[in-house]
């Protein structure tokens, strides 16, 4: 792995856990409502990019598809729904360990294979994640841990779709553009519930424009130097990631455990973008 695709991959790293936290603070300290939260996210997103296709030299046009924009909906309005009822951390945990599944079958499917090296670094990712979940924890609510899992593999399933395009940015630009309308139709069908305030607004303005738009644009560039066991794995970094700045943003419990199991998925993550794939 190149150090470009390394730094890119750690920004949208980043920009994961931004959307997981700033998405957990709109809900739980304002009057913006789930599907107005989805709305203006996409929206903004996608002006933003449009915008940045715009100004950037040459080709303007948009690329992306249909598919792309359905799995990116998908994912968002799944995503919003979902934390009304759940922590930053434990949503993180429950999205990402369905994008896990989805990509490392997908991978699997198209004849990936991995190390022992790069096994051992699953695992160790894995019993990381699984220190943090077992025992001592709160369970979820049903509903929005469905709803995240659903999210989760919306997202393996646009990242897939995301490995092969090769204008990163006219794809997620198109990909936000094609998913705006779907976004508005949902918030039109729950018309009677919709409510928002002046920081809501901001953050869901944050979230669309700056975590999501840029944030999915790094992380289609950066997929392109990714194999989808790497791909799939350093995601296991989000919920990490979400759950400390939660703690300290969030009020969420920091805990021995908490910063044992970071240690364990983040050096995990390291083995595998380090290990050599077969396949």
């Amino acid at each position: 792995m190149t150090a470009r695709t390394l730094l890119l991959t750690a920004l949208a790293m980043l920009a994961f856990a931004g959307n997981s936290l700033l998405c957990r603070l709109a809900l739980k300290d304002t009057e913006i409502d789930a599907a107005s939260f989805t709305s203006l996210r996409i929206a903004s997103g996608a002006l933003t990019l449009w915008l940045l296709l715009c100004l950037r030299p040459g080709n303007g046009a948009l690329a992306g598809s249909w598919l792309g924009a359905a799995a990116l909906f998908a994912y968002a309005a799944a995503f919003s729904f979902a934390y009304i009822s759940l922590d930053a951390g434990v949503g993180a945990l429950l999205l990402f360990g369905a994008v896990q599944i989805s990509m490392l079958l997908w991978g699997f499917y198209q004849g990936e294979r991995f190390s022992r090296l790069t096994g051992a670094g699953l695992l160790l990712a894995f019993a990381g994640l699984l220190a943090l979940l077992l025992p001592g924890a709160s369970a979820p609510a049903l509903g929005g841990a469905l709803l995240m899992l659903l999210a989760g593999a919306a997202w393996g399933a646009y990242s897939l779709l995301g490995r092969g395009v090769g204008d990163p940015l006219a794809a997620t630009a198109g990909n936000f553009l094609r998913a705006t309308p779907l976004a508005l139709l949902t918030s039109a069908l729950l018309l009677s519930r919709a409510n928002w305030d002046g920081p809501g607004l901001i953050y869901a303005l944050l979230s669309g424009a700056l975590t999501s738009g840029i944030g999915y644009a790094v992380w289609y560039t950066a997929l392109r130097g990714l194999k989808a066991f790497q791909a799939a794995t350093v995601q296991l970094s989000v919920p990490i990631i979400a759950a400390l700045a939660g703690s300290l943003l969030l009020d969420e419990a920091l805990s021995l455990r908490l910063l044992l199991s970071s240690l364990a998925v983040l050096g995990g993550i390291a083995v595998v973008l380090s290990a050599k794939q077969r396949g």
